[in-house]
């Protein structure tokens, strides 16, 4: 017999996790102790929201599941938003939040997480895929059996258990899970799209984060220059499209291309829309006059199939990679070098004395520095859609942003998870200087922890987004500015880190080379901030 925190860790380890993230109390004492027993290293995180994104970054590149646990009452409450956040971004997450012992249930508690109190289970069912408390030992196997089956099948996204103290430590017969073999759904309709294919005068390929999700870079390359069809990506879907493809467009919606808009300003008559659920922010700029004819949309989630775009869809349900393989199947690969376009460098324009420069110039900065591999995650808020304007991918899978959920410091977490899972690679998270007063504190368990993640901050004092949405509506803005901008490079000194203070996107090129010197020496994260300017007009005004 053994304690059901043990069985709980040791089902972790049995799944390949290295890593738990998260911050301790008493309610959840019993699995770190066990985190020790079973050699797998806890990493205190400064908040549980950043506790939850971290180990939604580590699914992410470990392609299995990110485990993040917080204690009864408050920590249960802070992963709330990484629960939502992941739930936006479809990555499969175990969120454990602590319960005073069950048997004490319906007294007057400290952290009571029970319907007598701030009952967590209630409250995670509304941004998870699953929320249960485990309100006896001989339910555990079950209810985590269940939780893991709904994190990683079909639309995959966070579960959440509540676990009582007492349950933790009761004792019952060990068990393993096996991590589930996920069933391919293949659509029934897949004649259909070859017919419209063969059909079609003019159609688009239109890419979103479900591209991302069901890794079908490969496939959906494929399928661009077997039938020669252009190809845009929604915000969320940057990434998924090398942009130095002959077929490439940009990006549509909120931060979108010229190029993309000028395509949709003659007629569509076949839009293939893959792994988007078209939201406001995707279709931003999308008049009646470019609606599409008819549009094929794969997805797993039929909810909003055929109520954002009011045209005839067909839908392609079940999971994109297998569909599009079926439908590949008999198709010859094309030669994909010769859809590539010769990577030119960006130039780098030097601002004017005393001027700041601006976010593009950045932007062009950081993708002359950076290897074409480099992971690339971004955080919500204006710099992320300069970057899905103006950063291009050279390679699919190389460019992470939420456009959906939007919680501000996710790509810090993110960023951080993603390295300690896949430490072979080069990860670097661009944010501004909002997400890093909202979770900035997160640098500390990189340095702490060995997550050498590169960060470079676009710092121009203000809630750019907001503050510049604000003045278009009225005129002037509200708590948009703050009084005293923050100093990125001395926050990150404070706290051990490497810090430096750009004026010019030639000091960028420059910082960033040795950068990723100095982190490869040292094995630390780095940071470079970067002054731009405070007026700068961002990509993001067209959203009414």
């Amino acid at each position: 017999m053994k304690s059901c925190a043990s069985v709980l860790v040791s089902n972790f380890k049995h799944w390949g996790i290295d890593h738990v993230f998260g911050i301790p109390g008493k309610a959840i004492s019993p699995i770190l102790f066990e985190l020790l027993a079973h050699k797998m290293e806890f990493i205190l995180s400064k908040h549980e929201a950043a506790a939850g994104y971290e180990a939604a970054g580590y699914a992410l590149m470990n392609e299995k599941i990110g485990v993040a646990v917080g204690t009864s009452g408050p920590g249960g409450t802070n992963l709330l938003s990484a629960a939502g956040q992941a739930k936006a971004s479809n990555i499969p997450l175990l969120l454990i939040t602590g319960h005073p012992s069950m048997k004490d249930t319906g007294k007057a508690m400290g952290q009571d997480s029970s319907i007598f109190a701030t009952d967590l289970t209630d409250m995670f069912k509304s941004v998870t895929k699953f929320s249960a408390r485990v309100e006896r030992s001989d339910l555990l196997k079950p209810y985590l059996q269940h939780a893991l089956e709904k994190a990683v099948s079909g639309v995959r996204g966070p579960v959440h258990l509540s676990i009582p103290f007492d349950v933790l430590l009761a004792e019952i017969e060990p068990f393993t899970l096996d991590f589930p073999v996920t069933h391919e759904l293949i659509s029934p309709k897949l004649d259909e799209v070859s017919e419209k294919l063969l059909a079609a005068k003019r159609p688009l390929l239109f890419l979103g984060k479900g591209v991302h999700s069901s890794k079908s870079y490969a496939e959906v390359q494929h399928l661009a220059e077997h039938w020669q069809i252009p190809v845009m990506t929604t915000p969320g879907g940057k990434g998924t499209f090398p942009s130095n493809h002959r077929l490439s467009l940009g990006a549509f919606g909120l931060g979108g291309t010229a190029e993309a808009s000028n395509y949709l300003a003659e007629p569509v008559d076949l839009l293939l829309v893959i792994g988007s659920q078209l939201s406001d922010m995707s279709t931003v700029g999308l008049t009646e006059a470019m609606y599409p004819e008819h549009i094929l949309h794969f997805d797993y989630d039929p909810t909003f199939i055929g109520k954002m775009i009011p045209v005839p869809t067909t839908p392609i349900l079940g999971d994109i990679k297998s569909n599009l393989k079926v439908l590949l199947k008999d198709t010859p690969k094309p030669d994909s070098d010769s859809f590539q376009l010769e990577i030119e460098p960006k130039l780098l324009e030097e601002n004017a004395p005393r001027v700041r420069m601006s976010t593009i110039q950045v932007l062009k900065a950081m993708r002359n520095a950076l290897p074409s591999e480099t992971i690339v995650f971004g955080d919500d808020g204006s710099h992320s859609f300069y970057g899905i304007q103006h950063f291009d991918i050279h390679k699919p899978g190389t460019f992470f942003f939420d456009d959906i959920f939007g919680a501000m410091g996710n790509g810090i977490g993110y960023s951080i998870g993603a390295k300690l899972a896949a430490p072979e690679k080069l990860i670097v998270c661009l944010v501004g200087d909002g997400c890093m007063f909202m979770h900035g504190t997160e640098i500390s368990t990189a340095y702490n922890y060995d997550s050498p993640v590169l960060f470079i901050v676009v710092n121009n004092g203000r809630l750019d987004m907001v503050e510049k949405g604000m003045r278009k509506m009225i005129g002037t803005s509200i708590g948009g500015i703050y009084e005293t901008p923050l100093d990125a490079a001395k926050f990150a000194e404070s706290m051990g880190l490497e810090g430096v203070t750009c004026r010019t996107p030639v000091e960028i090129s420059d910082e960033i080379e040795k950068a990723l010197q100095r982190i490869q020496e040292t094995n630390k994260p780095f940071l470079i901030e970067a002054l731009v300017d405070e007026h700068e007009i961002p990509p993001t005004m067209g959203r009414q």
